[in-house]
């Protein structure tokens, strides 16, 4: 089936994961995009400029027309955001931090892209869950991401257990996340739950100049003390 060259095309754009030179994460493809294209689903509208700026400096601000996609957004709203796409227009979308629509709200947008028959383009970038994967030296092969895990106590560990559970039975590696100020107190609670021979990697500010990526058993993390707080970091477990 031919495209419907109609439609504008929706660009997925990666963003660099924190302060550093867009140009050593972000391939010389996500400038070009960034060059041609004026509109943008965002999730906030200050950091997408600033991203967009630092990737283009020459790129003139007041022709962006953003619209902003998060967890406050009506459904009803988004078929208003692509509508440049059904007249014809390309758009771009951008997430926070990473890959768009991976742990992302843009997922909504590029699932009702597929609906209306319009191309979506993924482009090449920094991706922490798997990046944080690559560099853990856990199973590549198997692995599955949970998100966020429950925040009440009892419900948390159970998770912990379930997963390490399932870890060991299927030899697949779990992947989670946690709100970067409540790191401490999730690490905190991994060691006191996990069996101590359980593996944990443990992947903070991939990418920036102070990235911090090891895995060692639950027994040798006991002994090691490292803050997490406010840190975006990616936590893997595998009981072998």
């Amino acid at each position: 089936m031919k495209p419907n060259t109609s439609l504008g095309k929706l660009y997925l754009i990666p963003t660099t994961m924190g302060d550093c030179d867009p140009m050593d994460v972000l391939p010389q493809t996500v400038k070009r995009t960034i060059d041609f294209i004026d509109h943008y689903i965002v999730e906030n509208d200050k950091t997408a400029r600033k991203s967009i700026k630092e990737v283009n400096p020459e790129k003139k601000q007041s022709e962006l027309v953003l619209f902003t996609l998060n967890k406050r957004t009506e459904v009803k709203e988004h078929l208003d955001f692509i509508k440049p796409l059904l007249q014809g227009k390309n758009m771009g979308l951008m997430s926070e931090a990473g890959c768009p629509g991976v742990a992302d709200p843009g997922a909504v947008i590029v699932k009702l892209a597929h609906e209306k028959g319009i191309q979506v383009v993924p482009l090449v970038g920094p991706s922490s869950i798997l990046l944080a994967m690559m560099a853990s030296g856990m199973n590549g092969q198997s692995f599955t991401f949970h998100g966020y895990l429950p925040i009440e106590k009892d419900e948390k560990r159970a998770s912990f257990k379930n997963l390490e559970k399932t870890s060991f039975e299927q030899n697949q590696s779990q992947i989670f996340i946690e709100t970067p100020y409540r790191n401490n107190k999730l690490l905190e609670d991994l060691l006191q739950t996990l069996h101590p021979e359980t593996h944990l990697c443990i992947a903070t500010d991939i990418t920036l100049p102070t990235e911090y990526i090891k895995t060692k058993k639950i027994i040798a993390w006991k002994k090691e003390t490292i803050d997490l707080h406010k840190r975006p970091t990616i936590f893997i477990i595998h009981k072998m």
